[in-house]
């Protein structure tokens, strides 16, 4: 017998009794409105791009003004894995739910001050030098934030479920951009666009407070995962017995945990590059390579983003059946495949093919997210599950998502081919399947640790 399989012989418990109490609904309600703030306020970036270019990054050259957004865009995530070491170390020691009230609060404080800053043109350069330093908040706190919450709804799934679960909570990542697009629409159909320019961007940002003590509210009715308890009482038992000593997360996850989250870090590098050209890119792409208007950008976005909500949580289900590897095999090889031809249809200058496009593109990586975003919790054990998820994924999101605006853009700008970007995804894709199979990276299905 390999390895490998006695490591699932290992961990492959009987499965529990089929059933969903209601604590697991509050939970999976919590974690998945936490992940809606958290995407809400990033989604919000993107998606303003245009604008927020001309107001923070003045330049006669619309593309140089992008290229600057998208790089304090990039900045948020690479604070991310500092974000996860520290909230997840601390989420190992004292409970994932006590660490989630302290990532959700300041999150939402650092979006609504992004909602409050004083434009290029009032205070001068000191207004791009608030905004990075408000970015980089968000981006410590959705360090925290991004894997904690679904380690949370995992540490309370039913062992069957756990793929529709992680990915019920993973799809609310994709509603902000629905709700957020439609706001921004709203907004600037409603008014000029000098009132638009002048105050009515702040407003979608300025509920992010608000939308956080909601938040809290109802992950305050929820209760810390059976799995940490447990793992709690083992580790004082142990101390109380001085057979260990004190539980240090950091130094477990890097001891013990280091090939796994080399695996995660690219194989959610993947992920967040796809979820991040369609939701922080195709907005600002559709209007300047696709020559579409910012109304008909944000509202086929906001389709395509309704759509991934509904397909990922149908992904999950299938990831549950078949497995989690087959799934990103699968998914990796969709996203190859389909590059070119939704890069083509997006830019083709036509709303109906821009949205064909769209969709092509969210089959895919939702395909390849029914298996991805359970793996990246599955594959750690309780004992420093928060810590090792948390920098491993914030490291491939800082990697390949906070890059892919400024990867896009440039590649379009470099190349004067509108689909360009779509090379780009392929050679991704194709390396991260590469990559899985020289690292060897196991089915995690049934995996209990």
């Amino acid at each position: 017998m390999t390895d490998q399989a006695d490591s699932q012989a290992q961990h492959v418990l009987t499965p529990r009794k089929p059933g969903i109490t209601p604590m697991q609904r509050r939970v999976l309600a919590g974690g998945s409105v936490g992940q809606f703030i958290e995407f809400y306020d990033f989604a919000l970036y993107g998606l303003s791009a245009v604008v927020l270019s001309s107001l923070f990054f003045p330049s006669e050259n619309q593309l140089v003004g992008l290229l600057a957004l998208f790089a304090t865009f990039g900045v948020a995530f690479f604070i991310r894995p500092l974000g996860g070491l520290f909230f997840g170390a601390l989420g190992d020691r004292i409970g994932r739910r006590n660490v989630l009230v302290i990532t959700l609060l300041t999150i939402g404080v650092a979006t609504t001050g992004i909602g409050l800053l004083p434009t290029y043109e009032t205070v001068g350069p000191l207004a791009p030098i608030l905004l990075v330093l408000l970015r980089l908040l968000q981006g410590l706190s959705a360090g925290g934030e991004s894997a904690g919450a679904p380690s949370f709804v995992f540490e309370h799934a039913p062992i069957r479920h756990r793929g529709l679960f992680i990915n019920i909570t993973l799809a609310a990542t994709a509603l902000p951009s629905v709700v957020a697009a439609f706001f921004i629409l709203f907004l600037s159909s409603s008014m000029s666009d000098e009132a638009f320019q002048s105050w009515g961007w702040r407003m979608p940002f300025l509920i992010a407070l608000p939308l956080a003590l909601v938040g809290l509210w109802i992950r305050s009715r929820t209760e810390e995962s059976p799995a940490f308890k447990e793992m709690m009482h083992e580790q004082e038992q142990k101390i109380e017995d001085q057979e260990i000593a004190k539980h240090t997360p950091v130094r477990d996850a890097f001891r013990n945990n280091w090939l796994k989250m080399i695996q995660v870090v690219f194989i959610m590098g993947l992920t967040a590059m796809g979820f991040y050209f369609l939701s922080g890119y195709f907005v600002s792409y559709v209007q300047t390579s696709g020559n579409l208007s910012r109304e008909q950008s944000l509202l086929l976005n906001g389709f395509a983003m309704l759509m991934y909500t509904i397909l990922l949580p149908i992904a999950g289900m299938i990831g549950d059946r078949v497995g989690r590897r087959p799934m990103m095999i699968g998914g990796a090889l969709a996203i190859a495949v389909l590059a070119v031809p939704s890069f083509m249809l997006v830019t083709s200058g036509s709303v109906a093919l821009a949205l064909c496009g769209q969709l092509l593109f969210v089959v895919a990586i939702c395909s390849y997210g029914g298996g991805c975003y359970t793996f990246f919790i599955e594959v750690f054990d309780t004992k420093s599950r928060f810590t090792s998820a948390a920098f491993s994924y914030n490291l491939g999101y800082a990697i390949l998502g906070g890059t892919a605006p400024f990867v896009g853009t440039a590649l379009v700008n470099a190349t004067a081919v509108p689909f360009s970007p779509a090379f780009y995804v392929i050679a991704i894709a194709l390396l991260t399947l590469l990559a899985m199979a020289i690292t060897r990276v196991p089915e995690t299905r049934g995996w209990t640790n």
